[in-house]
């Protein structure tokens, strides 16, 4: 009885090594998307800030350089809406290539 189980364990020796080998790869990609989708979730807040804060320095008459600062290589347009002053920023993520868009209003004038 003894020999019997030491053959069928001789027969499955390395069958964890493998299938961890196979099960490896799906979890780094999961992980490594998990990360991702973060990564895209903060910029889209960082964009966001960039766009509120423009907004409130276009309001006093100020640039909206300020975008530039908050999300690095972003972009910011300007316009007016009645006593609004909007701005739209945008941005690329990092991970992906994916767009980034944000638009924020203030009152023109310093009001």
């Amino acid at each position: 009885m003894r020999s019997r189980c030491r053959d069928v364990a001789a027969g499955e020796r390395g069958s964890i090594t493998a299938e961890f080998a196979v099960a490896l790869p799906a979890v780094v990609m999961v992980l490594a998307l998990c990360l991702g989708g973060i990564t895209v979730g903060a910029a889209q807040l960082r964009v966001q800030d960039a766009a509120a804060a423009a907004a409130r320095a276009a309001g006093r008459g100020d640039s909206t350089a300020v975008a530039a600062s908050i999300a690095p290589g972003a972009a910011a347009s300007q316009w007016t809406e009645g006593p609004l002053v909007c701005v739209r920023v945008r941005a690329t993520a990092s991970f992906g290539g994916i767009p980034l868009s944000a638009t924020s209003c203030a009152l023109g004038g310093g009001q």
